[in-house]
């Protein structure tokens, strides 16, 4: 072999290097696809996890005391899709721009009156509130008693004394439309985690 032929032969690269060249282009292109795939999979998850917190399990966070000592300021709760409330059920419903969160006391039908110390009767007899800390009157300007209107359902704050609900005609009686969910489990704080009675 000539000198200039032996100068040749180690400037052009050898078999092996181009093949180990080759794979180190390959494992790049098959990372950079892998990963692409990944990130997609975690977006459509993503999309989809969203949907169904929203549409059918929606996530809500309890701002304000008006159902304490339920639930408390800062805590996190999921409900679930209805359309109907029933009697003792904590719901989520819009009011105006916001979410509010109450006790379903009577539905369509029922005869609701309150005395001055804040028992509350539902079709005559008195109801047992037992996840009540005090009972009070609270802002009422509706007349008692009171036939809940078709299609509608009267609720109450378990605070009952600061609580702005069905008692007063700001809020009123709520329709089935405005209804979010029912509140069926505390997700946060860990601590008191658990389903909601």
């Amino acid at each position: 072999m000539t000198e200039q032929a032996a100068r040749e032969s180690a400037r052009s690269p050898g078999v092996e290097s181009l093949a180990k060249e080759l794979r180190r282009v390959d494992g790049g292109i098959r990372f950079r696809r892998t990963l692409l795939q990944t990130l997609f999979i975690l977006v459509i998850v993503a999309a989809v996890a969203v949907l169904v917190a929203t549409l059918i399990f929606p996530v809500l966070r309890i701002y304000g005391s008006s159902m304490a000592p339920t639930l408390r300021e800062g805590e996190i709760v999921f409900s679930v899709k209805v359309s109907e409330a029933r009697r003792g059920e904590l719901v989520a419903f819009y009011y105006g721009n916001k979410v509010l969160i109450k006790r379903c006391i009577g539905v369509p039908g029922d005869l609701i009156d309150l005395d001055e110390a804040g028992t509350v009767f539902v079709n005559g007899e008195a109801l047992a509130e037992p996840y009540l800390s005090d009972k009070a009157l609270g802002e009422c300007d509706i007349e008692l008693p009171f036939q809940v209107p078709d299609g509608r359902f009267f609720v109450m704050g378990d605070q009952r004394a600061t609580s702005i609900d069905s008692r007063n005609t700001l809020v009123g009686c709520i329709a089935s439309e405005q209804l979010i969910g029912r509140i069926t489990l505390r997700i946060w704080p860990f601590g008191r985690a658990g389903s909601i009675r």
